[in-house]
């Protein structure tokens, strides 16, 4: 994986996106509780979610609560370091997790920015929502030129 930054330096990488069904901030530690509760009840839904397939996460078995904070931590230094950025998606009005974005640079063409997203599946009904907003977010808002972000 890149070390290079997604973006310029000069750069204002957005704190929020707003929407009327959720809203996205940067995924943090304060999420943990909320964010395990919210995939590991929705593994078969997330990995049959456009992007998803093959990729093997979620893991079929979940993982403990400390192993999924170590991974929170790890995107947020990520989003510190600008070389990915990591949104929980939040109920309008409170702090549940209900789904998260990820943009990262491509496995395979690290000039291409990867996009991927998910819901819970009790949630489903906000994935191609979830989709457009983010795309058109990306597409006014971001310097990024080649994004990929599988289609709803």
């Amino acid at each position: 994986m890149t070390t290079d930054p997604l973006v310029p330096a000069d750069f204002t990488v957005p704190r929020e996106l707003l929407a009327p069904e959720f809203r996205l901030e940067p995924l943090g530690e304060q999420h943990n509780d909320s964010d395990h509760a919210a995939w590991t009840g929705s593994i078969d839904h997330i990995r049959a979610t456009p992007g998803w397939a093959g990729r093997g996460w979620p893991p079929a078995g979940g993982m403990p609560l400390d192993r999924n904070l170590d991974d929170l931590r790890r995107h947020a230094a990520d989003f510190e370091a600008r070389t990915g950025f990591t949104y929980t998606v939040l109920e309008p009005d409170r702090d549940e997790v209900i789904g998260c974005v990820y943009m990262y640079p491509d496995r395979e063409d690290p000039s291409v920015v990867s996009v991927s997203s998910w819901v819970r599946a009790d949630r489903a009904e906000l994935d191609a929502p979830l989709y457009r907003a983010v795309s058109g977010w990306l597409a006014e808002h971001w310097p990024l030129r080649d994004v990929r972000y599988a289609e709803r």
